[in-house]
């Protein structure tokens, strides 16, 4: 299982719409022109949108790209119920989606990182269902969905691509519901740090030392765990040696113990 699909990003182009198909942007977001280098450059296409297209594809996907929008930290890049006009792909930086409930606590869907999607939530309804805050000062690549409809209409690599990328978000979506359905807390605890150092080795980063961009409270937001279960885990998986973890900045110690953590039957 994942938390987030590796499936999902396009990054740069030097091609923009018409101010008529551009998604509002208020003022705490700023707004760059693509990167002219394009996808072929990417230094995330190995786990992005693009990582399977040829040099044809891609300049038609490099076509598509709006911009670049740059994300403060602790802003949003959008906000439930806005309409949905793009989806967009984490260039760098990092993004947690969030859902809010009736009483107003809001609850954490996710993480994700550089060469993954955000604002799919969006298409069925036209509106987006979530809000996704930026953990960090990030940035994002714009894709207008209808741009992307025709592309795919087009070139059926690109079809395929879109395809396995909402593959990957159902994929997520299970196993979210699975750790929360069926695990203890501290395999939990295991599975989501197995599957963080997972990713990061797919970006091409240390499996073993990274810093984790999110708080306590919001991994235990997204776990189903109160913050202080979080940091008795934490404590508990630094003593069994499974992990040494100074503040945010964690060292995987035995990563084959916290995945057989992860995976041991009740």
């Amino acid at each position: 299982m994942s938390f987030a699909t590796d499936t999902g990003t396009v990054v740069a182009g030097s091609t923009s719409t018409s101010p008529s198909r551009r998604r509002p942007v208020d003022g705490r977001a700023m707004l760059k022109p693509a990167s002219p280098s394009g996808c072929r450059d990417c230094r995330t296409r190995a786990v992005c949108l693009a990582r399977d297209l040829g040099p044809r594809e891609l300049a038609r996907l490099d076509a598509i790209i709006q911009a670049k929008r740059t994300v403060k930290r602790g802003e949003s890049l959008y906000r439930a119920n806005d309409p949905f006009y793009s989806i967009y792909a984490v260039y760098a930086g990092s993004f947690k989606t969030v859902i809010a409930h009736g009483d107003g606590e809001e609850q954490v869907t996710g993480f994700h990182l550089p060469g993954e999607p955000l604002g799919l939530d969006g298409i069925c309804t036209a509106r987006h269902n979530c809000t996704a805050i930026a953990l960090e000062d990030s940035t994002v690549c714009i894709i207008p969905f209808a741009l992307l409809e025709s592309l795919c209409r087009e070139v059926s690599a690109m079809q395929h691509q879109v395809h396995r990328m909402m593959s990957g978000e159902i994929v997520r979506e299970s196993g979210l519901m699975m750790v929360l359905g069926a695990m203890s807390a501290e395999q939990r605890l295991a599975v989501f740090l197995v599957n963080l150092s997972e990713r990061m080795k797919a970006r091409g980063y240390s499996a073993a030392d990274f810093s984790l961009r999110m708080s306590r409270e919001e991994m235990g937001s997204l776990l189903g765990m109160k913050l202080e279960t979080v940091s008795r885990m934490f404590s508990k998986f630094q003593k069994q040696r499974l992990i040494d973890i100074q503040g945010k900045e964690v060292q995987i110690l035995d990563l084959g113990g916290l995945t057989r953590m992860g995976t041991r039957m009740h």
